[in-house]
């Protein structure tokens, strides 16, 4: 891939970042980061006329980049400051990690799909995003060695919260994650109390792939 950012893929993301205002999404950190971030070279080619569209997007091994206005949702819900430590599950085309690196966020990104994960090693960097740590394991398992976490995101559509995923919280620290079966789940945000307790709050229905467990 070599293709650059242009002063026409700027202005799409300038009418991009009103529509998701438009929707509601109010941090002005994350509207910065949909604003900076290329999506254009997250897709293929032939895709590239639309990436500035508010939609989900096909990518390799049968996954998607999800909506622009999901990735901002999601990431105001986790209200991530600067330095903090955020584990992304299921880092897809790695979209939604730029964008949490572009609110200052140190990420460490794991993938189970070894074709996306290989790619994801040069190219995040090649497009200035070296900090980016990108990790190939299963999502179910969280990466327990760099916790405890400031903030857990999941970008795949889970029947329950991951047990092993809570264990790496911090305290305070909060998760956020689509809760539900293959046709719709509900954006649900975890906080943590306490070792043991935990505050629960559900945002709407929303659809994504799978979360699977397990390599492949």
């Amino acid at each position: 891939m070599n293709r650059s950012d242009e002063y026409i893929h700027q202005g799409q993301r300038v009418r991009l970042v009103e529509i998701i205002r438009q929707k509601g999404i109010s941090n002005e950190a994350v509207l910065n980061a949909i604003g900076a971030v290329p999506r254009h070279l997250f897709m293929e080619d032939y895709l590239e006329h639309r990436a500035y569209d508010d939609e989900a997007l096909p990518i390799n091994a049968g996954q998607t980049i999800s909506q622009p206005y999901t990735v901002a949702f999601q990431t105001e819900l986790l209200d991530v400051k600067s330095f903090d430590k955020v584990l992304e599950v299921g880092t897809g085309s790695g979209y939604q990690a730029a964008v949490l690196a572009e609110v200052g966020a140190r990420v460490y990104s794991i993938e189970r799909q070894k074709e996306l994960y290989a790619h994801l090693l040069y190219f995040l960097p090649s497009i200035g995003y070296k900090k980016v740590q990108c990790f190939y394991g299963d999502g179910y398992k969280g990466l327990p060695k760099y916790g405890p976490f400031d903030s857990i995101i999941i970008t795949a559509g889970a029947p329950s919260i991951p047990e092993d995923l809570l264990t790496q919280l911090r305290i305070g620290g909060r998760l956020v994650c689509p809760v539900g079966d293959r046709n719709v789940q509900i954006m649900t945000r975890v906080i943590r109390l306490t070792e043991t307790d935990f505050e629960t709050k559900e945002f709407g229905n929303f659809l994504f792939v799978p979360l699977l467990k397990g390599l492949n």
